[in-house]
């Protein structure tokens, strides 16, 4: 069983917590996104008074003072942007982790918290000093995630450039090196037993979701009646996230009185497929800040991925009252027949019926709807999350002292 989360001690005991944390992460403290997660997580040990410093590249909130946030907005990497995106990327990520590793050097940390990719030689130093860590995983195992929908292996260095691709051997030592590592859903945990990875090293904690910002458009009196049926996906329009058979499982239908919202940004992998699936009541709608008010008009969402940690906007749909047509593979939130209807990947014939289903059956859209909103207030707030993660914390330092209880 994956490790879950604990809010008391089992012998009812004060918790093991840390005295002064270092966190980092590729991303923003507060935004959208990991920039969340980010915020939600730092939020955890402000408030329990031991953050120490967190290391990322940008602050966009204001509740924790800047003092305890170093950005790395303006830094040197930015001299060899022309390198190319990928280098580029890798670069930055290397930089992060390079100056992370020097302030956990220092000794004036005694917990370590970061993202898979972002954190190899900080968790050297931590290993080396036997300092507890903890990594969180984004999306599934490597090795996993690389068969199954990349394909990619390690690329063979060639040049001065190659140095700085995240080759896939660095997720695999991190994995390793660090005290307990985060899976998102039950779907990531399955790829790290399918890897053999010790089950004494996995923590299960699903995401939060603000369910004041996310809401049914009339709670608690119940969505009203609408004259459209109206389908929402959201998030990048890529292949990875099924917009392709969403599209064509949209065409096949040809539903009157009914709409497709699209919201997210266009890549090119998807023009074609809009190009040869699309239909007048398709609105492509771009990227919005404010999604919150897009997705209380929707009737039903459908989010077909076929690789996610554990999707946001699954969560972010699910307090809006919607029910949803997605995949396991796209998180833990959906139960098949409860908040939504459960589709294998890539299935196009299934995703078309759910849909068909949905659209002729009101009273269950309702009924779903309803149950997908009391599913994230009583499981997925951020709250929740913070609580689950203090556990986690808990958790790396029992292991890293030898899997036994420490005194406080």
């Amino acid at each position: 069983m994956v490790e879950t989360d604990r809010s008391e001690s089992s012998i009812g005991t004060p918790r093991v917590l840390p005295k002064s944390l270092l966190y980092s992460i590729f991303a923003r403290i507060g935004g959208h996104g990991l920039d969340t997660d980010s915020f939600e997580a730092l939020r955890a040990s402000y408030r329990g008074k031991f953050l120490g410093k967190a290391v990322a590249y940008d602050n966009r909130q204001k509740e924790i003072p800047a003092r305890f946030i170093q950005s790395l907005r303006w830094h040197p990497v930015r001299l060899i942007s022309f390198v190319g995106r990928p280098y580029y990327y890798g670069a930055k990520k290397k930089y992060l982790d390079w100056t992370a590793s020097r302030h956990l050097e220092t000794g004036r940390y005694d917990f370590f918290h970061s993202w898979s990719g972002d954190c190899l030689e900080t968790l050297r130093v931590a290993k080396r000093k036997n300092i507890p860590s903890l990594i969180e995983i984004p999306t599934w195992h490597r090795a996993s995630q690389a068969t199954a929908v990349t394909g990619q292996r390690s690329p063979v260095r060639k040049n001065w450039k190659s140095r700085l691709l995240l080759e896939r051997e660095r997720f695999l030592e991190e994995y390793d090196l660090a005290s307990l590592v985060v899976v998102l859903s039950e779907k990531a945990a399955e790829s790290f037993r399918a890897a053999n990875f010790p089950e004494e090293k996995l923590f299960y904690l699903p995401r939060g979701v603000d369910v004041e910002r996310f809401k049914p458009a009339s709670e608690p009196d119940g969505r009203p009646e609408r004259p459209v049926f109206r389908a929402i996906f959201s998030g990048a329009l890529i292949e990875r996230k099924g917009i392709h058979l969403l599209l064509e499982a949209w065409h096949r239908l040809n539903l009157p009185h009914a709409e497709l919202w699209l919201l997210g940004s266009v890549h090119e992998e998807a023009k074609p497929f809009l190009k040869k699936f699309w239909r007048d009541n398709i609105r492509v709608l771009g990227f919005k800040r404010d999604l919150e008010n897009y997705l209380n008009q929707g009737s039903v969402y459908v989010f077909p991925s076929r690789l996610e940690g554990s999707a946001k906007t699954i969560y972010e749909a699910a307090a809006s009252g919607l029910p949803m047509i997605t995949t396991r593979e796209a998180g833990d939130v959906v139960r098949n027949g409860v908040e939504g209807i459960i589709v294998q990947p890539g299935d196009v014939d299934a995703i078309a019926a759910a849909i068909e289903h949905l659209y002729r059956h009101p009273e269950i859209v309702t009924s779903m709807g309803a149950a997908a909103r009391q599913r994230v207030v009583q499981n997925f707030t951020w709250d929740l999350y913070r609580t689950r993660l203090l556990g986690a914390y808990e958790r790396a330092i029992q292991l890293c002292s030898g899997g036994l209880p420490v005194a406080p």
